[in-house]
């Protein structure tokens, strides 16, 4: 499709805005909902970096949807800015797994298009995030290690990572002199997630999650085509047996 030069320059002066700073304001939004052309080029900017353009109803994001996209944020820059040195592949799992749950908690059923909760104490995601592994210590360990081939996950990781912050075990491990607190991890992912913009902190030890985090949910975690069935398993067959129903 051929488009004129003012709505290619537009649409690439968006592009930009949204490379260099990962999101643009109402006035793009606007734009982009209203003009068919600058939609159609920036979807196809995106598409160029293995990105996708989501919008609320007031921002617009820059969102990776493979890991080949150059705007797709690595293991290893995690580990540099917000984990201990001496980071593993076992504490980036947990940091993915503990903020799978935290979206999962503000949806009731698997396929929620809206959240059903406005925030969530602190320690509330730390309760979810043990009935969780507590969930997976439910699966036969043989099991286990056929989910970890299907699912890209090392469940087995996950699951001693956790363990090994329990405060309370007198065999619980240390690193650094120091034994690393369930909380003070789940601090940690809070960081992250907050530096996404993903959550917000909104006192009491409270967070909710931002318009940003219900577009990408909605979008990406609620479509097999992105999630592979994940939450299903994490969530067990309560969620699955749903799922069936529906």
């Amino acid at each position: 499709m051929n488009y004129p030069e003012d709505k290619v320059m537009k649409a690439f002066q968006i592009y930009t805005k949204l490379a260099r700073d990962g999101m643009a304001d109402l006035e793009t939004v606007q734009a982009y909902r209203a003009d068919e052309s600058i939609r159609g080029l920036l979807e196809a900017f995106g598409r160029e970096v293995d990105c996708v353009i989501v919008t609320t109803s007031e921002q617009m994001f820059l969102v990776p949807e493979t890991r080949l996209s150059p705007f797709h944020v690595s293991n290893d820059w995690i580990k540099r800015n917000y984990l201990k040195s001496g980071a593993t592949n076992g504490d980036i799992y947990l940091l993915y797994f503990s903020s799978i749950i935290l979206f999962g908690v503000f949806y009731d059923t698997y396929h929620s298009q809206e959240p059903t909760r406005q925030f969530i104490r602190i320690d509330e995601w730390v309760t979810s995030i043990q009935e969780r592994i507590d969930q997976l210590k439910s699966h036969d360990p043989e099991e286990l290690k056929e989910y970890e081939k299907e699912f890209s996950y090392n469940w087995g990781l996950i699951m001693e990572k956790w363990d090994d912050m329990d405060d309370i075990k007198e065999t619980a491990k240390k690193q650094s002199g120091n034994t690393i607190s369930r909380l003070s991890f789940i601090d940690t992912v809070k960081k992250f997630l907050h530096d996404q913009e993903l959550i917000k902190e909104i006192g009491n030890s409270e967070i909710t999650i931002t318009e940003k985090a219900k577009t990408i949910v909605q979008r990406f975690f609620m479509e097999i085509e992105y999630n592979k069935g994940i939450f299903e398993f994490i969530y067990g067959y309560e969620r699955a047996e749903d799922h069936a129903i529906d």
